[in-house]
């Protein structure tokens, strides 16, 4: 087989969401820090570009590269390429690299817990693993700080009508919409309206309201849309479905760990749920991510919680991703029939 470039891929993914992580065949970026080298991928495009789009990816896939951690602290540092962004944190992205790096033997299992740590662009995460038989069952991830932004903003949606939304920052920055309000149950059979109105109301939110995040002036637009639905009382805090739909028009099949932090930082903020609370949240596939409040933070004045998510990964493949010369489509190519709504 012929090819002028080979990249080595452990493909998984975590409560039904695609996070592919590339270890091998790959350079570390230039920067000298894991932002820089996050920025320099995102605007380079080049990698971007060969493992995301068609023929060898597609709008349903999340791609992870794992590079040296520049924190020293750090066990391990992954970049994170979902369809149009390359985010600051992903929660079911953290859970796949996490299970990869202990699956696949690159990091030491430790039975019954694994602990690591791992350097997002974003910053540090650490991670508690439960493992048994050689598999790591459950991944923890203790995330970023997360805030409540602008709570019940008036939004313009075109097509849709006039809404109340909330703003908030998980690892990701997220509008968020009552699902029932826009006559949505968050079932299966929803979810290409779910995708195309998402992204509308991303558009106008990123329009009209904006966002800021206080210690990372780089990150100046909100990312995704997150469809929420009622919470009913559990033992340990609240549990309710949700629906992310993700650029450039698709619907996250696990419940988004970044939202769940998210959503987290709205309900403490309105005062629903406490440190030592649990929020058990559901995806459209019925997927489960178990979202924790483990204390709080001050991000340069501006109240913040930090997370923990819980849920499981799976590997599902070994990929050799390669390039013949001849290929005329060497950067791929993207079509409006799946990327775009």
């Amino acid at each position: 087989m012929r090819s002028v470039k080979t990249l080595h891929v452990i493909s998984a993914h975590a409560e039904g969401e695609v996070g592919d992580v590339i270890v091998g065949g790959v350079l570390p970026p230039p920067g000298d820090t894991l932002w820089e080298q996050r920025s320099f991928v995102a605007q380079d495009q080049t990698l971007r570009n060969f493992v995301l789009n068609e023929p060898r990816g597609g709008v349903f896939r999340h791609v992870n590269l794992l590079v040296p951690p520049k924190h020293p602290e750090a066990d391990a540092a992954f970049i994170i390429m979902e369809p149009e962004d390359t985010p600051p944190m992903s929660g079911s992205n953290a859970i796949c690299v996490a299970t990869v790096l202990l699956d696949s033997g690159m990091i030491p299992m430790q039975e019954p817990e694994a602990h690591l740590t791992l350097e997002a662009p974003g910053g540090l995460v650490r991670v508690r693993a439960e493992c048994r038989d050689g598999k790591a069952q459950r991944i923890h991830v203790r995330n970023l700080p997360s805030f409540a932004d602008r709570i019940a903003a008036t939004l313009d949606v075109p097509g849709v009508g006039e809404l109340v939304v909330d703003t908030a920052y998980g690892g990701d920055s997220f509008v968020v919409v009552d699902a029932a309000t826009l006559g949505f149950d968050i079932v299966a059979h929803e979810a290409r309206d779910l995708a195309r109105i998402g992204v509308a109301i991303t558009n106008a939110a990123n329009e009209q309201l904006g966002f800021t995040h206080p210690q990372n002036p780089d990150w100046t637009h909100i990312s995704f849309c997150a469809f929420c639905g009622p919470v009913q009382a559990t033992p340990t805090g609240l549990t309710g479905k949700s629906a992310v739909a993700i650029q450039p028009g698709k619907i996250d099949r696990s419940p988004t760990g970044t939202a769940v932090s998210a959503r987290m930082a709205l309900m403490a903020a309105k005062g629903e749920l406490a440190v030592g609370q649990t929020f058990e949240a559901v995806s459209i596939i019925g997927s489960r991510f178990t979202g924790r409040i483990t204390g709080h933070a001050d991000l340069e004045g501006r109240p913040a919680i930090i997370p923990e998510i819980s849920g499981r990964g799976w590997i599902t493949g070994t990929h050799q991703h390669m390039l013949d010369p001849d290929d005329p489509w060497q950067g791929g190519y993207r079509l409006s029939d799946t990327w775009g709504v």
